[in-house]
């Protein structure tokens, strides 16, 4: 049985969206538009308004001028709270409505989008609005040797940091979209997001419910185009005061280069090659957590569980049951109710993870399940279980971003914090046992900014999520993200 699409949502595709910027509803400058696709079918879904260099400047200047004499920095940090919470409350009430959007731009099931990015989106709002009247500075008694007799009154001030450009990914396109302007508006910020071209639709929508929540004019501007126009110049931009960026690590590179030109600052959340590991005493849960660590979102996640290491004497036991699950997912449209896992987001995603499995099948890995395209219609990749993998192969090296795990044996507890920090990432890991001192020893030694145990995938707004290496700089959620977006001024008076 298919979703039934709600009426709005049927509008809103149908309608060709357009650049939200300083308040208005506007065409690109170059009066361009591109096509987002269903991935489910690869036919049209919506036109949307492809901005460019000249647009991401109107938006620019029009955050500027909203920070530096608008009306988002005067008012009081009680009444910035509530419009933020408002912003998640309206989430909820159109929770089917994004849901349903959010499906057919990006591939997921309805369900998994009503029952997780939705909520997760409004939660993430709700967390940050509770900080608005929560930052504060400190009272430092300094000592000035150098000055003796004299007396100083020192404090710290926590500013905002000014214009943030944001760029987000397609994978979770609203929840990326809530980690992002969360944070920076609790902490008094303006904003130009540039969502990806791939998903660019819940963006728009979202740009819509924040003004009714009551942000004024020019707080938050939306640009949707490609990254190497609109995200480059967004980027480079020298009105921009910080660069937030969530993708691959090769474009987080990009991102570095560009903003070198007016110093700003820049937080990076960035690729993974996570490790998820099994030993011999975890319970029977860890097949099914192991399954779910790599196949939950179509394995397009940056923390998915991708490189499996069993512990020998359970290896045979957990792959099998691990590719017994992945042989029992219902693929489909996301809107159709029996479907488990969607396409994924694009022609050339697709592209990519077949490509991958075809090298890992030229190099010699055993597809214990799937192991190739599922259909004709559509993105649609079977879910893979690969073995007789090594740690040379590009299947073990670099992330795919799809639902393809390469599975290992390992000995002992001694070699495995060693294999699963041989990585150039360090975003998440996974470690199952009935051990906790065991558990809690090798959380330690590894090298990620999350580890989860005897869980996988559980994140909150209250969490913080960032990662080691070149995994990223910064960190995401939690009251450590208000440190990305604010300044620190030290004032001292003599008394």
């Amino acid at each position: 049985m298919t979703v039934t699409v709600d009426k709005n949502v049927e509008e809103f595709t149908t309608t060709a969206r357009q650049l939200f910027i300083d308040g208005q509803w506007v065409p690109a400058a170059s009066g361009k538009t591109f096509q987002t696709p269903d991935p489910a079918t690869g036919e049209t879904l919506a036109h949307v308004a492809e901005g460019d260099a000249e647009d991401i400047d109107r938006a620019v200047r029009a955050a500027r001028k909203a920070f530096d004499d608008g009306p988002w920095g005067r008012i009081t940090p009680s009444e910035r709270g509530k419009i933020i919470w408002r912003i998640g409350d309206l989430i909820l009430e159109h929770a089917d409505e994004l849901a349903q959007l959010e499906s057919l731009d990006n591939g997921k099931p309805f369900a998994a989008a009503r029952a997780g990015d939705i909520p997760a989106s409004a939660d993430l709002f709700h967390y940050m609005a509770g900080w608005a009247t929560k930052i504060e500075g400190n009272t430092i008694n300094i000592s000035a040797p150098y000055l003796p007799g004299a007396n100083f009154h020192t404090y710290t001030l926590r500013e905002p940091v000014g214009v943030v450009g944001q760029i987000i990914p397609w994978n979770f396109p609203l929840m990326m979209a809530a980690w992002k302007l969360g944070p920076a508006l609790t902490t008094g910020n303006t904003v130009v997001l540039k969502p990806a071209e791939q998903t660019p639709l819940t963006a728009l929508r979202l740009a819509e419910l924040i003004a009714e929540a009551g942000v004024p004019d020019g707080v938050v501007n939306v640009v949707t185009g490609f990254g190497e126009t609109a995200g480059a110049a967004l980027a480079a931009h020298d009105l921009v005061d910080k660069i937030a960026f969530t993708g691959s690590t090769e474009v987080g590179r990009l991102i570095v280069q560009a903003a070198t030109g007016n110093l700003k600052r820049v937080s990076l959340e960035l690729g993974g090659k996570s490790p998820n590991i099994v030993f011999n005493d975890a319970s029977p849960q860890a097949v099914e957590g192991a399954a779910n660590a790599i196949f939950f979102n179509h394995g397009q996640n940056c923390v998915a569980g991708s490189r499996l290491f069993v512990q020998q004497d359970r290896f045979d036991e957990v792959v099998e049951g691990v590719a017994r699950i992945a042989s029992s997912i219902r693929l489909g449209p996301g809107l159709d109710e029996d479907t488990e896992m969607g396409p994924l987001v694009s022609d050339e995603q697709l592209r990519r993870v077949t490509g991958y499995l075809e090298s890992g099948k030229n190099e010699g890995a055993t597809a214990v399940s799937g192991g190739g395209r599922h259909g004709d219609k559509g993105y649609f990749v079977q879910p893979t279980v690969l073995t007789n993998t090594r740690p040379e192969m590009k299947v073990v090296r670099e992330e795919i971003f799809g639902p393809v795990v390469v599975a290992a044996p390992f000995q002992s507890l001694d070699e495995i914090a060693a294999i699963a920090n041989d990585t150039p990432y360090g975003l998440g890991a996974g470690i199952w046992t009935q051990d906790i001192s065991k558990a809690h020893a090798l959380a330690k030694k590894i090298r990620a900014g999350t580890v989860w145990i005897n869980c996988y995938n559980v994140t909150d707004a209250a969490q913080p999520f960032g990662g080691f290496k070149q995994s990223g700089w910064g960190r995401e959620m939690g009251h450590e993200v208000l440190e990305a977006y604010t300044e620190v001024k030290a004032v001292t008076a003599q008394l």
